[in-house]
């Protein structure tokens, strides 16, 4: 049995959970793959994966086993990128994390142009305004944004940019325009109820900052929520500049601007333990370039 063939099908039937899906990846025939891993369970001495109706689940040992062999794979390839120098171009699969509602409105658009660099690469984007595993996904790099409450993640910051008090033209014409933070207790705010939210509401003008605790009958726990209920009416909502691109059209419009809210950051976080591949390092500098190309939401001076 060859120990890298094996090695590399194993990481294929882990991330696509199917032999079969991992036979056409590797441009083999589903039994092959099958007797590999079979081959490679019994080498082991250990069973790797739990076959079931439902499907393919690793066992401990085989995450275990999965982790290096993902690793040995990134590096034989980064290798092989190194020792091609400028003749070099990114192969394989990329697999990205990302809040749903940034993804569609910032990442996929752009993923046309990505893609044509490297015609060589596929990319498979999980989207989920939750923070997933980042290893046991098979995630090379995740994009999050806010604060990363996980101090031993590997991250680095790429872009940031404002967050607005923001509604529709017809909810302040109906509900009236607040003039001052405080005033929002008059009014019906969109909680969103995920890590950066919530209904503390803090606000800076020069050296005064003051924390307004809003109240809302609308409470969502993904983006995407927040903004149908903006649309529809529902209240006013603090969100960042990616959340709403409308804000360029005048479709939603912002309150309080002379009243600073905490920026939004954006993050590329990358496996711990891990050197973050050449595919991943590629896909984060041409997300990083095109948000700082844009003039509203901008990316870091």
């Amino acid at each position: 049995m060859n120990r890298w063939a094996a090695m590399e099908a194993f990481v294929r039937v882990v991330e696509t959970r199917s032999f079969s899906a991992a036979a056409r990846q590797l441009h083999l025939g589903q039994p092959a793959v099958s007797k590999i891993i079979a081959q490679l369970e019994e080498r082991l001495g250990v069973q790797l994966l739990l076959r079931s109706t439902q499907g393919l689940t690793p066992t401990q040992a085989g995450l275990n086993y999965y982790e290096r062999a993902k690793r040995a794979v990134e590096e034989a390839d980064e290798a092989e990128i190194a020792a091609r120098g400028a003749n070099a171009s990114l192969e394989g699969e990329l697999r990205i994390s990302a809040a749903v509602t940034f993804a569609r409105l910032h990442v996929v658009p752009r993923l046309g142009t990505f893609l044509a660099e490297h015609p060589a690469l596929e990319v498979q984007v999980i989207l989920d305004d939750k923070n997933i595993d980042l290893i046991e996904a098979g995630i090379h790099v995740a994009l999050r944004m806010g604060l990363l409450e996980d101090s031993s993640l590997i991250a680095r910051k790429i872009a940031q940019c404002p967050r607005r008090l923001l509604a529709t033209p017809a909810y302040f014409e109906k509900h009236g325009e607040p003039q001052v933070p405080a005033d929002l207790t008059a009014h019906q705010g969109i909680v969103y109820d995920m890590q950066g939210g919530g209904t503390a509401w803090t606000f800076r003008n020069g050296s005064t900052e003051t924390s307004v605790n809003v109240t809302g009958r609308v409470r969502v726990t993904a983006a995407e929520g927040v903004r149908a209920a903006v649309f529809s009416g529902l209240g006013l909502a603090v969100a960042s500049e990616w959340m709403f691109p409308e804000l360029k059209s005048g479709a939603v419009i912002a309150a309080l601007s002379d009243w600073v809210l905490p920026p939004m950051e954006l993050w590329a976080v990358f496996p711990t333990g891990r050197r973050a591949s050449a595919k991943a390092r590629a896909f984060v500098a041409f997300i990083e370039e095109a948000l700082s190309k844009e003039d509203s939401p901008r990316g870091l001076p």
